[in-house]
């Protein structure tokens, strides 16, 4: 399926990162060794432009499956439809879809709230025993009165007694 729009790229750009593709190529058996330089530049621009087509091809048969259904949005069975006749990777998709379904679900499901908190009541409870919380609430910062009696001075002015104020002049 041809794409309705051709798109203009810079000669040599790829679309994906570099260190991703060759980390593509090492999960499908490229060679590792440090000692030799990375893969060809001629195979990493393949790939990618592979990937681009491959994924701008699905996402195109997924857009005419919605358009069929005369929806304007695509929606995830569209690209189960679009994948229906590759079995493997509809079923590498459908597991990661089921995989994160799962992980959301045991988030919900956990209460990060009340994770740690029995660690952190043992240890007030040893500081406590040491003597070193009696020491930590001593260095608090105290509240310091003004000679007039006020909670604290706000520019040297008395709110109560106008601009001049105790200080003022």
């Amino acid at each position: 399926m041809a794409e309705p729009r051709a798109r203009h790229r810079a000669r040599g750009a790829l679309y994906f990162q570099q260190l991703d593709l060759q980390n593509l190529l090492v999960a499908f058996g490229d060679n590792v060794n440090p000692s030799t330089s990375s893969s060809l530049p001629l195979t990493i621009s393949v790939l990618d432009e592979i990937l681009h087509d491959f994924i701008l091809e699905t996402c195109h048969a997924a857009a005419l499956c919605a358009s069929y259904s005369r929806r304007q949005k695509i929606k995830v069975d569209d690209f189960k439809w679009a994948l229906r006749k590759d079995e493997k990777l509809l079923g590498r998709v459908l597991e990661v879809m089921w995989k994160e379904r799962n992980m959301k679900e045991e988030r919900r499901v956990m209460d990060f709230d009340s994770v740690g908190k029995e660690g952190v009541g043992d240890l007030a409870g040893i500081a406590e025993a040491g003597g070193a919380g009696a020491e930590a609430r001593k260095k608090g910062k105290k509240k310091r009165k003004r000679a007039d009696g006020g909670e604290g001075a706000r520019n040297g002015l008395n709110i109560s007694e106008g601009v001049g104020g105790v200080y003022g002049t």
